[in-house]
């Protein structure tokens, strides 16, 4: 079996996130996916608590029915180098083979990574062409360049996400009253 590892802190996960896992399992030989939101950032940014992160990455992907949410970080303790969590994955499912899925847009920040290229050889990448971050690796059209930072931004002071978030995505982040401005 492939499975594609989709990891991220999905803070939120929105629109560019859904159609990416769509656009995997639909154009490539994958059997399941599995979305893995960041326990701890691993550069440290601030993120909404781990368990609206995963009620929402649930929310944004419950139409897909090959999808599957992943608490592993947070079994493993939420150290958030990839490495880990592949080695993770693989040592639990001994006969998968692991796809990692990474949006053009990160290319440029591999070399920060903690052991890369261990990690292309646990699973080697699917690079999915996100508008606006060309790469020779990116396959496929472009999907739109939505930005997480900038719906916090948008819920912050008040502005429409209409278009940017599953509806259920948005209502949940409304009953919480998440990102809005102190």
């Amino acid at each position: 079996m492939t499975l594609a590892v989709f990891g991220g802190s999905f803070d939120p996960p929105h629109l560019g996130h859904s159609l990416a896992a769509l656009y995997v399992l639909a154009a490539f030989p994958v059997e399941r996916m599995l979305v893995v939101p960041a326990f701890r950032h691993p550069f440290a940014k601030p993120l909404a608590s781990f368990e609206h992160r995963v009620i929402m990455c649930e929310l944004a992907m419950a139409d897909l029915k090959r999808v599957r949410i992943s608490r592993i970080e947070q079994e493993m303790g939420g150290d958030g180098l990839t490495v880990r969590t592949l080695e993770e994955l693989g040592r639990r499912m001994p006969g998968a083979r692991l796809r990692l899925v990474l949006g053009s847009d990160l290319l440029q920040e591999t070399s920060r990574w903690h052991s890369y290229d261990r990690i292309v050889e646990i699973a080697p990448p699917i690079v999915v062409h996100r508008g606006g971050y060309p790469a020779p690796e990116a396959k496929g059209a472009a999907l739109p360049c939505l930005s997480s930072s900038e719906i916090r931004q948008r819920i912050g002071t008040g502005l429409s996400t209409e278009g940017w978030l599953s509806v259920a995505v948005a209502r949940y982040i409304g009953r919480h009253g998440l990102y809005r401005e102190s």
